[in-house]
C-alpha cells in the first residue's frame, strides 16, 4: 500500500487540529495578531460582549461608575443601530466601545466578503452612534479565519481576545458565576507570592462577560450584574486597577 495514502488521515487530522488552534486559542497569533492581556498584574480589563442591552447595560454602566471602573464593550451593530443613544452615552462616561459584527456569526464559517461587511457595517453603527471609530475587535464565539487578521488590520482596529472567558452566557446561578470568577483573585494572590524582582515584567487578566444577548434584545444576564457586584469591591481592595483596552499598556492606544 501507498505508505503516503497509510499517512492521509493522519496529516488530515494534524492540519484540522492546527487551523483549530489558530481559529479558537486566545493566544494563538496565527490568523493574525492579537491581544489577550494587559500589561501588569494589577491592571484588569473588564471586557463586555453582545451589547448594548437596554435592560442590562444601563444596570452596569451604574455599577461601573460606583467603583469608578472603566470597561470595552464589543458591540453588535444591529444592536447599535436600535439604542443609539445608549451607545452615545456609554462612550460620553469613558467606556471603550468595540466592532463585535454587525450580526454576530462565526467568522470561521464567513468568507471574505461576507466577513468584511460584518465588520464595516458595525463599524460604521458605533460611529454613527457615537461618533467615534472602533479600534478594538472581537470575535463572535472567539472564532478567527485565515483572512481575519488582515481585514481587521485594513479597517485600523486590533483583535481582542481574553485570559478568562468564565462562561456568563449560560442561565447559571449568581453563585455559580462568582465561583468561576474567582480567578481573578487567584492570579493576584499567585503573583503576590512569588514575590518577582522589581522591573521584572508581569501581565494581567482581561475578563470576557457579556451584559447583552447575541439572539435578541433584552436578554437577562442580572446574574452576571449580580457577580460583578460581589467581586469589584473585593477586586478594589485588592489592589487592581480597572483599565480600559485603550489603557492596557499604560496609555491611550493611537488612532
Amino acid at each position: 500500500m501507498n505508505p503516503w495514502l497509510m499517512a492521509a488521515p493522519a496529516i488530515a487530522a494534524g492540519m484540522v487540529g492546527v487551523t483549530t488552534y489558530g481559529a479558537v486559542y486566545p493566544r494563538s497569533q496565527w490568523f493574525g495578531p492579537s491581544t489577550y492581556c494587559t500589561d501588569s498584574a494589577k491592571k484588569l480589563a473588564l471586557t463586555f460582549d453582545d451589547g448594548p442591552n437596554p435592560s442590562i447595560t444601563p444596570k452596569l454602566l451604574e455599577l461601573l461608575a460606583r467603583y469608578n471602573a472603566k470597561a470595552t464593550f464589543f458591540l453588535v451593530g444591529k444592536f447599535v443601530r436600535e439604542c443609539p443613544a445608549l451607545v452615545k452615552e456609554m462612550a460620553a462616561q469613558g467606556h471603550v466601545l468595540g466592532n463585535h459584527t454587525e450580526t454576530h456569526p462565526n467568522l470561521f464559517f464567513c468568507g471574505r466578503g461576507e466577513t468584511r461587511e460584518e465588520l464595516l457595517r458595525c463599524s460604521d453603527a458605533i460611529s454613527h452612534a457615537a461618533w467615534e471609530e472602533p479600534r478594538w475587535f472581537r470575535p463572535p464565539f472567539g472564532f478567527r479565519s485565515p483572512w481575519l487578521g488582515e481585514l481587521v488590520n485594513a479597517y485600523r482596529m486590533r483583535t481582542m481576545m481574553w485570559t478568562l472567558l468564565p462562561g456568563d452566557w449560560r442561565p447559571k446561578p449568581a453563585e455559580w458565576l462568582i465561583e468561576r470568577m474567582k480567578a481573578v483573585a487567584a492570579h493576584v494572590q499567585e503573583n503576590k507570592a512569588k514575590n518577582k524582582p522589581k522591573g521584572v515584567a508581569t501581565t494581567g487578566d482581561v475578563l470576557c462577560l457579556h451584559d447583552g444577548d447575541y439572539l435578541h434584545l433584552n436578554g437577562d444576564r442580572s446574574h452576571t450584574l449580580a457577580a460583578l457586584g460581589y467581586w469589584l469591591p473585593r477586586w478594589r481592595d485588592l489592589g487592581l486597577e480597572f483599565v480600559t483596552m485603550n489603557q492596557r499598556n499604560g496609555k491611550a492606544v493611537e488612532a
